[in-house]
């Protein structure tokens, strides 16, 4: 009877244990300000920095070229961070927040390189998983 109890007791301490490896993690960006956003993004964009890129943007997620007026979603556009994790940029980058209001936040973005010049406009929108990068457009004046 005892060895019977012993074996449950470690059942059930085993089961509970691989449940809390299940659980999801919480997300480190959720209250965070809208300039730590802004500068995940870069880091993300110009460092190859992947890592948090689940929690940056938000379902709905639109970026935008228009150079070549290419667009795509949340899934295409991490898959094209993903795939370049770990490439630096050699540019010099600046943020500027240009509004924010409630619940929403436009920044502009600067990514100066030898030979031109990138502006992303970042929309920000906040909900309860905090802000998250709803749509870029990317610019080269």
């Amino acid at each position: 009877m005892k060895k019977t109890l012993t074996t449950i007791a470690a059942a059930i301490i085993m089961i509970s244990s691989f449940s809390s490896f299940a659980a999801e993690k919480t997300n480190p960006l959720k209250n965070v300000e809208s300039g730590k956003i802004i500068n995940t993004y870069l880091e993300a964009t110009t460092l190859g920095s992947v890592e948090l890129n689940k929690f940056l943007f938000a379902d709905d997620f639109q970026y935008s070229n228009s150079a070549n007026n290419d667009t795509f979603n949340k899934r295409e556009y991490t898959a094209f961070l993903k795939a370049h994790k770990g490439v630096n940029f050699d540019c010099k980058t600046s943020y500027e927040i240009l509004d924010q209001s409630g619940k929403a936040c436009m920044a502009k973005a600067t990514m100066v390189f030898e030979n031109f010049t990138r502006v992303d406009y970042i929309t920000l929108s906040q909900d309860q998983d905090g802000w998250k990068v709803s749509k870029v457009v990317t610019t080269y004046p």
